[in-house]
This record gives structure tokens, C-alpha cells and sequence, in this order.
């Protein structure tokens, strides 16, 4: 039998920033790279690992604030764990940075105990299904018509049956892009759109109305997530077809409660890199069974993967463009979704079964 107190020995953490393969934008925001934050945690002879996507920023306060948190704590003791780190950072802020820092390092303590009991994670966390839906997230609106075309046509063409593309940036542009996405795939496939809070409350329920034409079911963030009275406005008056979803942008309980209370999406968004690690994710899924609204994971699928085949209430995984790219360049052991549009965690390796690639991602490293 294992000791039940395995220390934590080491912490190392390290950024990384990688170009992306084009320019890229949604209805708000511009971008043309992304910076990986890993956390590499050793007790024993094993080692965890754990990211995020987020500022520099976070390796520096992992490295002075939480790797001493964790460094000599049980490897086994992982909430207990968690609880230390967030009452570390009560004087930095909650949300934020220190949620996301947060949660590489969770993510890395789980992959460890997984590790040192050598099981699956998804083992370990307790699976309620085999394997996840997804959708092929991206489209962005800096895409040209073709490559939009052949990014959301490919993905229905792999056999994954429903495709996210961005819009609200040029508002007149929208329902023509929307109008070819559907025509390339097809109508057996759902069509979802996600206009990153760009719209008005007037003018996103007008579009609400228009997307009927081309059979739209998903509406992400249609007014800011901020809006809780516009996401509700929109939720109610939307045609019976169209889903309203937001979250993405939780760090904490209390985020989530209040737009479930409101009554303000059909389907909650959380992204664990985002809401402090597997152990905030798993929170926020019991949140949700307990108003009876349905999970959808954002971004990051390598590291959604396991912990949503343990979430009751999830519909399904983000399958994103950017940090599908990245973590097939720089960790062995992802895996890509099915004929199915379905994802399997990899049984036979332990942990979230991902190695990191150290000498491809040398490059990409920030001093």
C-alpha cells in the first residue's frame, strides 16, 4: 500500500509563447499568438504536469507565491491543497490571473496523484461516461471566406457533427459568413455562433431572429457576459431553437451562481485553465446539476478531456482550433477526436497521459 503522505519535492514552472498560424480575431479581441504557463510538480519518482493559458504573469506568481504553498504538502491531499493556494492569493484578488495560476498548478497535483497511483485520471476523478462530444471551435473573423469554409468544412468532413465560427466584428458581414459556413457543411450538421459580447441587446436579438434562416442552435455570448439582464433578455425572447450559452470568463463560484440564478444561459460555459484548475471545474459541474442547466467546457481540450468524462451535467467539449494546435506541437499522448466527433481518454497511461516535448517547445520560451 502507498504512503498515504507522498511530500511534494519540486515546482518548476515555465511560459511559452506560440505564434499562431495566422492572424486571428472575434468580435472584440485581436490576436496573433498564445502563451502556455506549465507547472511541473515532482513527489517520488513521479512527475505531474499541469497548464494554462494566460499571461506571463502567472509563472511569476506561481514560482514567488505558490510553489511554496505546495512544495512539502501531501501530493495526495489535492483539495486540501487547492484550499492553501486560494487562501495564499486572498490579498492579490480571486479572480484573474491568480485563478488561472491557480489552476496550472491543480492541474499539475492531479496529474501527479494519478501518476503515483499510476491510474488514468479520469480514473481517479470518478468517469460517469466513456467518451465526450465535441465541436470544432474557430472560424474567426479575420479568416478569409475560403479559409473559414475549408476549417469548418474539414471538421464536419473528420465526422465531428457540429462547428463553431466568431462573429460580430463587421456586424453587415455576419449573416452572409454565416449563410456560406452553412451551406459548406451541410444541414445535418449544428451550426453555432459566438459573437464574444459584440452586440447590443437590440441588435444581437435582431440577429437572434436572422439566424433562423440558417438554422443557428448556439449563441455564445450574444451581449457582454457582464449583461446578466441582456444574456436573460436574449435567453427568453430568442427563437426556440437558439441556445444561449456564457461562462468563459468565470474564476470563482460566485461568478457562476449569479448567472445561473439570473436564469441567464441554456448551457454554462467553464474553462478550467480559468476557474483554478479540475478542482474549481469539478465545482462548477456540481453547480450546475444543482440548477439542472447543462456544462460545456471551453478551449484546452487535452486538459478537459478527462475531468468531462467525470462532469454529470457536461454536454460537451470545446474542441478549439488554437490549443489543439498547440498542444499537438508540444505534448505526445493528446488524442483527436473520432469519426464520431467523440474524444476517448487514452486508458492505458496514467495521469492525463501528455508528455511534454522540451526540446520543440525551446524555442517558443520566454526568459
Amino acid at each position: 500500500m502507498m504512503d498515504q503522505h507522498v511530500p511534494i519535492e519540486a515546482l518548476d514552472v515555465a511560459a511559452y509563447e506560440i505564434p499562431t498560424d495566422a492572424p486571428e480575431s472575434d468580435g472584440t479581441l485581436k490576436w496573433d499568438s498564445t502563451t502556455l504557463v506549465l507547472v511541473e510538480i515532482r513527489a517520488g519518482d513521479k512527475i505531474g504536469l499541469g497548464y494554462t493559458y494566460a499571461h506571463k504573469a502567472c509563472a511569476t506568481l506561481i514560482h514567488d507565491t505558490l510553489a511554496g504553498i505546495v512544495e512539502g504538502h501531501n501530493a495526495l491531499a489535492v483539495r486540501e491543497g487547492w484550499l492553501k493556494m486560494v487562501e495564499a492569493i486572498r490579498n492579490l484578488g480571486r479572480p484573474g490571473i491568480s485563478s488561472m495560476a491557480i489552476a496550472a498548478v491543480d492541474v499539475a497535483i492531479w496529474d501527479l496523484k494519478a501518476r503515483l497511483l499510476d491510474i488514468p485520471l479520469v480514473s481517479l476523478l470518478g468517469a460517469v461516461r466513456p467518451t465526450v462530444p465535441v465541436y470544432g471551435s474557430g472560424g474567426f473573423t479575420s479568416y478569409s471566406t475560403e479559409r473559414l469554409q475549408a476549417q469548418v468544412g474539414g471538421w464536419v468532413e473528420a465526422g465531428i457533427p457540429r462547428v463553431k465560427m466568431k462573429i460580430g466584428r463587421e456586424p453587415e458581414r455576419d449573416l452572409e459568413r454565416i449563410r456560406l459556413a452553412r451551406e459548406t457543411i451541410g444541414h445535418e450538421a449544428e451550426l453555432y455562433v459566438d459573437a464574444n459580447g459584440a452586440y447590443a441587446r437590440k441588435q444581437a436579438l435582431a440577429m437572434a431572429d436572422a439566424f433562423q434562416a440558417h438554422d443557428v442552435s448556439w449563441y455564445e455570448e450574444p451581449v457582454s457576459s457582464d449583461d446578466l439582464a441582456g444574456l436573460r433578455l436574449l435567453r427568453d425572447r430568442a427563437p426556440g431553437g437558439v441556445e444561449v450559452s456564457a461562462g468563459e470568463y468565470g474564476f470563482d463560484l460566485p461568478y457562476f451562481r449569479r448567472m445561473l440564478e439570473a436564469g441567464a444561459v441554456d448551457v454554462l460555459q467553464a474553462d478550467l485553465t480559468r476557474c483554478a484548475g479540475i478542482t474549481g471545474f469539478l465545482d462548477v459541474a456540481a453547480l450546475c446539476d444543482a440548477h439542472r442547466v447543462p456544462l460545456s467546457s471551453h478551449t484546452a481540450p487535452a486538459l478537459h478531456l478527462h475531468p468531462a468524462c467525470c462532469a454529470t451535467p457536461l454536454r460537451h467539449l470545446e474542441y478549439f482550433h488554437d490549443h489543439a494546435r498547440i498542444e499537438a506541437m508540444l505534448f505526445e499522448g493528446g488524442v483527436d477526436p473520432d469519426s464520431q466527433g467523440d474524444m476517448w481518454p487514452d486508458l492505458s497511461q496514467p495521469g492525463l497521459g501528455l508528455t511534454f516535448k522540451r526540446q520543440d517547445a525551446q524555442h517558443f520560451r520566454l526568459a
